[in-house]
């Protein structure tokens, strides 16, 4: 038996972890309690990973599909049999017919993420797809609206704290959305000793018990809380100095968040006046506070507005850039402070979309992902290279894509175990799991602090394996671009990671040593305040961002609410035993005929899933919560292609209008 010490990378937390091995059998994960920010904290995702490296599914050899079976091939004959297909594809089509999807798997992957961005680079297609579109692009398009550039990332200062608001997440389970937070137990124990701490979410969530005071909103209304702490405070409670001097556009916000007086907010998001009072009365009494938001914001139609607001309160409390407020992180590997951020047009960073979706656009070089079936059918993408996503159960309107994949001239797919994606590609490839390569941090903007991790591989790699660099700088070289060197062979992947993190704040002989390094963050940050000098000031209130908050309505009598769950990422670990229970609150159950641990039907104007009911009182009327992943009960089964933010591409995976009905039985729509 021998302990190899490593870090977790199921989650941008990155907790530290030692490895139990026996000769080349993984026995068990547990906490480092040396490690700075986990503190021998894991969760049991975490704890998972011999079962995910063992999984009887698992693939380890490239598998080729031929009169309809996928087969198990040679490495030569599959990179070749790609690149043949791909060199055709791009001679006849141009390169737009060639679709790269960025996924979740190959997105902890320091060195095969690079390869993979120099080989989308390489192959100059427009098409280019990520999670970005699934479950996150209203942080990026406010950064760039706001702040006039999408690399300003925000992160809470929980040293210096005085009080933190939560808007639909819950980072007791998630960890966090876009700001990790290793050990999220003891850092919320902690940060509640020395701040006050708010939730904003239809349920009363784990975090939301251990918060001061929570307010569980009508579903689709977080932006009404959001405008009238920001329409009383700009009445009174401003930081006048921010406001007077490093800020635009002050008057146009307040025109826009008129209408949101204690009166009408309590009407809209059906909250008691004395709670939204108290709020805002803590609010004042702390000066400075950190807003944070997660998928529950995110994925609904209002995202944008709430992003937009809860930058503009952080703003108007003089918190950005601040101690007590929320820091900007300059990264690890690719220091930001070294060079100026270029300013965003104030319009947005957008471009062209695709061709059968003429009313969409790209954001930051990206597409929505809701188009790629479109595409497909229109025969504008005739290939796609999906690098380590499950698209079947991350993309919206399954019924739409399935189909739309199945024609594809060729569909090959980075995994590691067997699932429906897989099944319906080409050609599989089977690239090294977390724990047979040496890696890096990938997304150190991340972290809660200025830091950065290395490990050394824990296993060999089973079967024929692959390192995710050798194989695209492969695929590459057989389409005539030079990626990396590969005539050394796969194994070295430490030399790879030696050229990522070249330039980064501390040198990779360090990590590797140390296994963790960590600088001083400035703070307040000189960069960013001197970006914030060529912008001329925070923009308060984008035409797009006003322009949507005047169009939103009233959300539907029952909606549907996104949520994470302990056991279960996305597609992942589903063998851990968490099953697509689907939470209402017992009122509205008694009303639909539903009773607990019965099967039941949710249904929308799209589609439906039937899951397990969960009667549950601490989730409020009219909200309906199923959770991501799940292949048979998926909520993009009851999404549409066409229910897009059309300013973003961000599909709407929350506050759907959906009815619910015992299963096999006539419905009874609420309301």
């Amino acid at each position: 038996m021998r302990t190899v010490r490593s870090f977790c990378r199921v989650c941008t937390s990155t907790c530290g972890i030692l490895v139990d091995v026996s000769g080349q059998e993984v026995i068990r994960v547990r906490g480092n309690r040396d490690h700075p920010l986990s503190q021998g904290y894991t969760c049991s995702k975490g704890r998972a990973l011999p079962q995910m490296h063992h999984h009887p599914e698992r693939i380890e050899r490239p598998l080729m599909k031929v009169d309809g079976t996928l087969r198990p091939t040679t490495w030569e004959a599959c990179l070749d049999d790609i690149g043949t297909r791909v060199r055709g594809i791009l001679d006849r089509y141009g390169p737009e017919a060639v679709g790269v999807f960025f996924g979740s798997g190959l997105g902890m992957d320091a060195a095969g993420y690079r390869v993979a961005q120099a080989l989308h680079a390489a192959l100059g297609t427009p098409a280019k797809f990520s999670p970005l579109t699934i479950d996150g692009t209203a942080k990026v398009l406010i950064s760039d609206l706001v702040g006039g550039s999408a690399a300003l990332n925000p992160r809470p200062d929980y040293d210096n704290a005085h009080l933190v608001l939560y808007i639909g997440t819950n980072p007791l389970v998630s960890h966090g959305h876009t700001v990790a937070m290793p050990n999220p137990v003891g850092t919320l124990r902690e940060l509640r000793e020395r701040a006050r701490v708010w939730v904003v979410d239809p349920r009363r969530t784990e975090t939301a018990r251990m918060a001061h005071g929570h307010l569980a909103p009508r579903p689709g209304t977080d932006h009404a809380i959001m405008a009238f702490l920001v329409r009383e405070l700009l009445r009174v409670g401003a930081d006048r100095d921010v406001l007077d001097h490093r800020t635009v556009d002050a008057d146009m916000l307040a025109t826009a968040v008129a209408p949101f007086t204690l009166e009408h907010t309590e009407a809209v998001a059906d909250v008691p006046a004395a709670e939204l009072s108290r709020l805002l009365a803590e609010v004042r009494a702390a000066g400075r506070i950190a807003v944070e938001t997660g998928t529950g914001v995110t994925m609904s139609a209002g995202a944008n507005v709430t992003q937009w607001l809860s930058w503009a309160l952080m703003i108007l409390t003089g918190s950005m850039n601040r101690p007590g407020g929320v820091w900007f992180h300059p990264g690890f590997t690719h220091q930001l402070e070294t060079f100026e951020l270029p300013v965003s047009p104030a319009g947005g960073s957008f471009g062209p979309g695709p061709r059968s979706r003429p009313e969409t656009q790209s954001f930051l070089g990206e597409w929505p992902c809701a188009v790629l079936a479109d595409e497909i059918e229109a025969g504008n993408i005739r290939a796609v290279l999906n690098l380590g996503g499950h698209l079947v159960t991350a993309f919206p309107d399954t019924t739409t894509l399935v189909p739309a994949l199945e024609k594809l001239d060729l569909f090959a797919t980075i995994e590691i175990i067997a699932n429906e994606t897989t099944a319906l590609s080409t050609h599989v490839l089977p690239t090294k799991d977390q724990l047979e390569r040496a890696d890096l941090t990938l997304w150190d903007h991340l972290s809660p602090r200025v830091a950065a991790q290395h490990t050394q591989a824990v296993v060999a790699p089973v079967g024929d394996r692959r390192s995710a660099w050798w194989v695209l700088a492969e695929l590459g070289r057989r389409l005539g671009y030079d990626l990396a060197d590969t005539s050394g062979g796969q194994a070295d992947d430490d030399a790879r990671l030696a050229m990522i993190s070249a330039r980064a704040r501390r040198p990779l002989d360090e990590l590797i040593a140390e296994g963790w390094a960590q600088t001083q963050e400035e703070f307040p940050a000189a960069w960013v305040e001197r970006h914030l000098d060529r912008l001329g000031g925070w923009r308060l209130a984008p035409r797009l961002l006003v322009d949507q908050l005047a169009a939103l309505t009233s959300p539907a009598p029952l909606v549907l609410v996104p949520r994470r769950q302990k056991r279960h990422l996305n597609s992942q670990f589903t063998y851990l035993g968490d099953t697509a229970e689907v939470l209402l609150h017992p009122d509205d159950a008694a009303t639909a005929g539903v009773a607990d641990a019965q099967q039941l039907t949710v249904r929308t104007a799209h589609g439906e899933l039937t899951g397990i009911a969960k009667l549950d009182p601490s989730i409020r009327r009219g909200a309906v919560s199923v959770p991501h992943g799940h292949q048979g009960a998926n909520v993009n089964r009851l999404t549409g292609k066409n229910d897009i933010d059309l300013i973003t591409g961000m599909a709407h995976y929350s506050g759907i209008p959906v009815s619910v009905h015992p299963a096999a039985d006539t419905p009874v729509i609420l309301g």
